[in-house]
């Protein structure tokens, strides 16, 4: 779990190596990367039957690929018109949101803590929101918020059907991403001819940020239980802004620290109160 954190902690630091490519540029490449890969692992997993272990994703997987491709393509789009740091802090905002969601759409039980902790959470976007519309960030902000909306209904997509394995519907959202990525690009007449710099390192984080990052995240999460998996999953937010600070120094601003502090201290304290009310049971 450690490992798949600091894996999608790349992502920050990729991008900001980038010379010239738009986020449909670099989604493109990504998903180009992305879906070989994972198509590897579905077929050593699924014992040669890849099409079978994809089909099984069914409707949900469909709507969970294509909210991917919206929370794919705002977390690009947000780290390149704002701060490493919001983004990712927002990004964490996540399962907050799906626990808003599995209420509304699914009928779940939200626990009195989680209510807290949205409140909580909800004081600490407003905060580093409004520093980015201050500092002209407000559409890094808004698309890193659209980005964790979308990785929330990929996670409410696999409650409703119970799917246990996220590899085939990320599958499809690799699939999805490189048909709307390319749409848009020959639409817009945005070239795929880029440099080969951004080239390379889109399609390295195809493989290791998202791919590599999901791997370890499905062996983790079979034997880490679901509050110690939300708590791990904080690194990633913690290592991302970390690389860019030590590599190109950037730094954020004092309502951003607060902000997510507070964003944090919320998801944290909702996962704690998870493992307080569901030991973890000794083997």
């Amino acid at each position: 779990m450690v490992l798949a954190g600091v894996c999608w902690s790349s992502m920050g630091i990729g991008i900001r190596f980038m010379e010239v490519a738009n986020v449909w540029q670099i989604l493109f490449f990504r998903s180009c990367a992305l879906m070989p890969f994972l198509l590897l692992i579905i077929t050593l997993r699924s014992k040669g039957k890849p099409l079978a272990a994809i089909r099984t994703a069914g409707l949900a997987g469909v709507i969970g690929g294509m909210a991917l491709v919206m929370a794919f393509s705002g977390g690009i789009y947000s780290i390149q018109t704002t701060s490493v740091a919001n983004a990712m802090l927002l990004f964490a905002a996540a399962p907050l949101i799906a626990a808003l969601l599995g209420r509304m759409i699914l009928r779940e039980v939200v626990r009195k803590a989680t209510w807290i902790a949205i409140a909580v959470a909800l004081i600490g976007i407003t905060a580093m929101v409004w520093e980015g519309m201050s500092l002209g960030y407000v559409n890094g902000n808004l698309a890193a918020l659209l980005s964790a909306t979308g990785f929330a209904v990929f996670t409410i997509a696999l409650r409703w059907r119970k799917l246990e394995d996220m590899m085939p519907t990320v599958f499809l959202g690799g699939v999805f991403a490189t048909i709307v990525s390319g749409l848009v690009c020959a639409s817009s007449g945005y070239s795929l001819d880029i440099p080969v710099n951004d080239i390379m390192i889109s399609l390295a984080l195809g493989v290791f940020q998202v791919g590599a990052g999901l791997v370890l995240y499905t062996m983790g999460s079979k034997s880490v239980p679901a509050a110690e998996l939300a708590l791990l999953s904080l690194g990633e937010v913690i290592l991302g802004p970390l690389w860019v600070w030590l590599f190109l120094g950037e730094t954020v601003g004092l309502y951003t620290l607060l902000g997510g502090a507070i964003l944090l201290a919320a998801i944290a304290g909702n996962a704690l109160s998870g493992l307080r009310r569901k030991p973890v049971p000794i083997l």
